[in-house]
């Protein structure tokens, strides 16, 4: 199994830069653009796009806000926005729902990559361009039946999560790693980055139990299970934000203020705990804003028929409560919520 491809557990060769399932090496998504003359063939023509995603939350209303800010200054009207809470079955019907607005563009991040190819089909016979967030579609090739796909840099935030981690426990100690043990592009890549940095270059740091999961709503029993197997434990690495959201309650509910924790993403209930000294040392943030305006931008490449970068990455910032406020807006693009700029005073 190669890199790209790497499921739960799989070493990865951190020398190298991120890659797409297909091998497609990665392209800065500030390269995605559009010409004048581009923009004037695109305008006037009542183009209509769709946002087909598969979940909720801070990071993906921030990928919305960029796509349909992108689409406006394009004259492109978003006709539908839906939200398949991590159901492959209700996504297949979601596009079929939306399927029925005639869009001429769909923005997607596929839950089941191996299912999605079915529920995707009728799209792709309709001939509607379609754009992936992070998730490829099995035997969806790009500038075929996809434009492109856009995701954050895997390897450079599992890097820079594992150097937190380190920071966050003093440079030595034992952790535990709780991971998507999904077959999930995206997810699989930063916890395997993580995972590898920890083994290859932070030598006094030792993950001493690893443990899966598959919905957000198990990790409070897999951190509580954890956290009793290994009193000593000092940190616990999460996949996501809304993920380590059970962990952070897990470690409240047995008293163990002394365990940090790190994770990816954005959300308020963590960054709350962590302007608090709580459990939750930091995270690791994308542009999700920038994610919005690059996919926005594929889907017009579709339109015209111009060649699309196969797979393209946005920068990424390490987050600890000294640069929340500056972070939460350079990420989200909008400014940090009242609730906690009042609790940063």
């Amino acid at each position: 199994m190669s890199a790209a491809q790497a499921g739960p557990l799989e070493r990865i060769d951190l020398a190298k830069s991120p890659e797409g399932p297909n091998g497609n090496p990665a392209q800065p998504a500030s390269n995605i653009a559009v010409t004048s003359d581009e923009v004037a063939a695109i305008k006037g023509k009542n183009y209509k796009a769709a946002l087909v995603w598969h979940a909720s939350g801070d990071w993906v209303n921030a990928v919305t806000e960029g796509a349909k800010a992108k689409f406006e200054e394009l004259g492109i009207e978003v006709v539908a926005t839906t939200d398949a809470q991590f159901d492959s079955a209700r996504q297949a019907s979601d596009v079929e729902n939306v399927l029925a607005l005639n869009p001429d563009i769909i923005l997607t991040l596929v839950v089941d990559p191996v299912s999605g190819g079915a529920a995707f089909k009728p799209a792709v016979d309709k001939g509607t361009e379609l754009v992936l967030l992070s998730n490829p579609i099995a035997g969806y090739k790009p500038n075929v039946e996809y434009t492109g796909i856009v995701t954050d840099d895997m390897y450079g935030m599992g890097v820079a999560a594992a150097e937190m981690m380190s920071d966050a426990i003093g440079g030595a100690g034992k952790i535990g790693f709780i991971y998507h043990d999904a077959s999930y592009f995206i997810t699989n890549n930063r916890d395997n980055a993580f995972r590898t940095a920890i083994q290859e270059k932070h030598a006094d740091v030792e993950i001493v139990s690893e443990k899966g999961f598959t919905e957000e709503g198990q990790t409070f029993e897999l951190a509580s299970a954890m956290v009793l197997q290994n009193p000593d434990l000092k940190g616990i690495y999460v996949a996501w934000d809304v993920a380590a959201e059970g962990v952070i309650e897990a470690l409240r509910a047995q008293g163990r203020s002394d365990v940090k924790v790190i994770t990816h993403d954005l959300g308020q209930n963590n960054a709350l705990d962590m302007i608090k000294q709580g459990n939750m040392y930091g995270t690791v943030a994308d542009r999700p804003y920038e994610i919005g305006q690059a996919m926005a931008m594929l889907g017009v490449y579709g339109l015209l028929d111009k060649e699309s970068p196969a797979f393209s990455v946005v920068g990424y910032d390490k987050v600890t409560k000294d640069n929340l406020a500056i972070t939460w807006e350079k990420s989200l693009r909008r400014p940090i919520p009242k609730k906690l700029s009042d609790a940063l005073q």
